[in-house]
């Protein structure tokens, strides 16, 4: 058997084998066999580039290439479809078709998965490209970040058009979305407010290997193209299985309203036991010539509407309240309740954001309480069923005056919400959490360790600090459970890596608090180096842009304490960048200083991050968003429709990156 032979033979196995197990759910080898014929094929790929191929399964592991994404033209436009709540409605949507068409018709029902639209286009059996919703004529092409989604075919099998299109919705299913938030709640970052979100953001991240790690699922709802197999809608979706698609098996063909009400009736209560997140019923008419014949409106197709659940509701025991400690010393109250089924999982505990919030509910050990999740979003207590209240309430929650890891006293801020405990050294949380955050990609990135492997090196004396990092060996790391010698190179080589994080980051790494990454990039270039930071007074720290009051007593408190200045100086001995070099202090100017700039478009001569770049070592300042302080758009090809609605309503200019690179380039 030649090479050639041997690729193509471990690729077609491996597509197999991705459709058995992801699709089908029915896998005929282990992970450990699949991932040695993955390894075979990337040795044979790597040892003879001449054959490569896009659509290899090896593809899907994903990229550390950063790039912007273009926008692609949808031939079909992507509408959306027409809502309602009501059944009535549904009833008077089936009697229009009824008397559009005037003739039998059959409705295919099929479940509304709350995910991120997605349109597929295949030309010869391999997929050409995928492109998001967007303003539905145009989208986002993200084809790398969808190659790197199991469920999704890259090559096809059996007997396909030539070229066609299929749309359906990438979801992340709810066990993934629950550990991803986590691990992002370990790390205090915000939390994805519901599984739509995560994977919608998931899609558009430019890293593919990242989109990789999130382990996305898609359904495909919709086949379009000349060549489809027949007139039915159902029809046609189920020979798409057969090439190799996900199709769920929840679709149902409706040939009267009564079948549409059960339908409908079934699925508002057994939606709660599947894997991923649905928020309604989309009702379609089957036949496509039918569908030709009722048309469109301007913004919906008439053969088709959706009809949305109601946000759940239930109702449970709070058993007790607990308190968590993150990283900046915030103590989170949060709710453990008695475990109740709510869209799609098992909940048992819910935030309780701080001590207002407790007292705004009036919240007794024992109440019934309301929980709830409109839109599918993370459990929140909304009420309490105070007519239930009897001889098993217990007394009223009351916020803790103490820190329930080390018992230090808390602290409450003027203007703020949240208790601090005070015990910044020696809490063991906020000492984890720090180093969590040091390690996290924004600052050191340093790769290989995680909650679990810090906590694990914290309990065994390995770690107290983030300098403590720079002092780990082979052996201290080998004789923990479940690291090798190998594991335990790539920590450290990581760790060393990170000595040529720039200072910036570094500074961000340090956790001080309200720095966070604009505003370090802001300090880095006012006080060059860690020393002039750490002497400055509270009126210079003033005095540089988008320095307040807050942010300025808070770094004058951190250089104030005896153990931040140790660590600062152990770290400075460990090799980490504490100044900015020569590159990032050139080219500077103060051409753009006072001004708040809002980058949208896709751009020809530099990348989105190089503007951003730019901006910066100008004197300029970056803003997500439009609003009344915005001086000007720099704008890309395909600027987005509400950017620019909003700034021609406000009145701002839109600037090319032509005329941007020249004001530049004035003296």
């Amino acid at each position: 058997m030649t090479v050639k032979e041997q690729i193509d033979r471990l690729r077609a196995e491996l597509h197999r084998h991705n459709y058995q197990y992801y699709v089908l759910n029915n896998p005929e080898i282990s992970d450990k066999e699949f991932d040695n014929l993955m390894r075979e094929l990337q040795e044979l790929e790597q040892a003879h580039p001449e054959y490569a191929d896009q659509n290899s399964p090896t593809m899907r592991v994903g990229s550390d290439l950063s790039k912007d994404f273009r926008q692609i033209k949808h031939k079909y436009p992507m509408l959306s479809l027409g809502n309602t709540y009501s059944e009535a409605d549904v009833a008077d949507f089936y009697d229009r078709v009824r008397r559009g068409l005037n003739e039998d018709f059959e409705i295919c029902c099929e479940l509304k998965y709350d995910g991120a639209s997605i349109s597929l286009t295949y030309e010869n059996g391999q997929l050409a490209y995928a492109v998001t919703r967007g303003d539905g004529e145009k989208g986002d092409d993200v084809t790398d970040n969808v190659k790197t989604i199991r469920s999704i075919p890259l090559v096809l099998q059996g007997d396909y058009p030539p070229r066609f299109e299929i749309r359906g919705e990438i979801l992340m299913p709810w066990t993934v979305f629950e550990e991803l938030n986590r691990e992002r709640e370990a790390r205090e970052e915000p939390l994805f407010a519901n599984p739509r979100n995560a994977a919608s953001g998931t899609l558009k991240l430019q890293n593919s290997s990242v989109v990789a790690s999130r382990k996305l699922d898609a359904y495909l709802y919709y086949l379009l193209g000349e060549q489809l197999p027949s007139d039915g809608h159902y029809e046609n979706l189920q020979v798409a299985a057969g090439w190799g698609f996900k199709i769920s098996t929840h679709m149902k063909k409706a040939h009267s309203l009564e079948d549409i009400m059960d339908y409908i009736k079934y699925w508002d209560t057994e939606r709660k036991t599947l894997p991923v997140a649905t928020d309604g019923i989309v009702l379609k008419v089957n036949s496509l010539r039918q569908q030709q014949l009722l048309g469109y409106t301007a913004k919906s197709p008439r053969w088709a509407i959706a009809y949305k659940f109601q946000a759940e509701r239930a109702c449970t025991r709070l058993d007790k309240v607990t308190y968590q400690v993150g990283r900046t010393g915030a103590v989170t109250p949060v709710a453990n309740l008695d475990p109740v089924l709510l869209a799609g999982t098992i909940v048992k505990r819910a935030s309780l954001h701080n001590a207002d919030i407790i007292e705004g509910l009036d919240l007794h050990l024992g109440d019934m309480v309301y929980v709830e999740k409109g839109g599918e979003i993370i459990p929140k207590i909304t009420g309490v069923d105070k007519a239930a209240r009897g001889l098993h309430t217990g007394e009223k929650v009351k916020f803790i005056t103490r820190c329930p890891e080390c018992g230090s006293p808390l602290i409450r801020y003027e203007g703020e919400a949240a208790h601090y405990c005070t015990n910044e050294t020696d809490c063991p949380p906020q000492l984890k959490g720090k180093i969590e955050h040091f390690i996290s990609r924004r600052a050191m990135n340093i790769d290989g360790l995680g909650p679990e492997t810090v906590d694990a090196f914290y309990q065994a004396g390995l770690i107290h600090d983030a300098a403590d990092l720079y002092g780990l060996t082979v052996a201290d790391i080998t004789r923990m459970d479940r690291m090798g010698v190998r594991s335990a190179n790539n920590i450290l080589r990581s760790i060393d890596n990170s000595r040529n994080v720039p200072y910036e980051r570094v500074l961000f790494a340090l956790g001080i608090r309200f720095v966070g990454e604009s505003v370090a990039k802001t300090i880095a270039r006012s006080f060059t180096d860690i020393d002039k930071l750490a002497s400055a007074t509270l009126e210079e720290l003033k005095a540089t842009n988008d320095i307040g009051d807050k942010i300025a007593e808070s770094i004058v408190n951190y250089f104030d304490k005896p153990a931040n200045r140790q660590l600062v100086d152990r770290l400075r001995q460990a090799g980490l960048q504490f100044s900015r070099n020569e590159t990032e202090e050139t080219p500077h100017s103060d051409k753009l200083s006072g001004l708040s700039i809002v980058i949208s478009g896709v751009f020809r001569h530099h990348s989105r991050d190089e503007y951003k770049e730019l901006i910066e070592r100008n004197g300029g300042k970056n803003a997500g968003s439009i609003s009344s302080k915005t001086s000007f758009i720099l704008a890309g090809e395909n600027m987005g429709p509400k950017k620019l609605e909003d700034a021609r309503k406000k009145g701002i200019r839109i600037m090319s990156e032509d005329e941007f690179l020249a004001m530049l380039q004035e003296q």
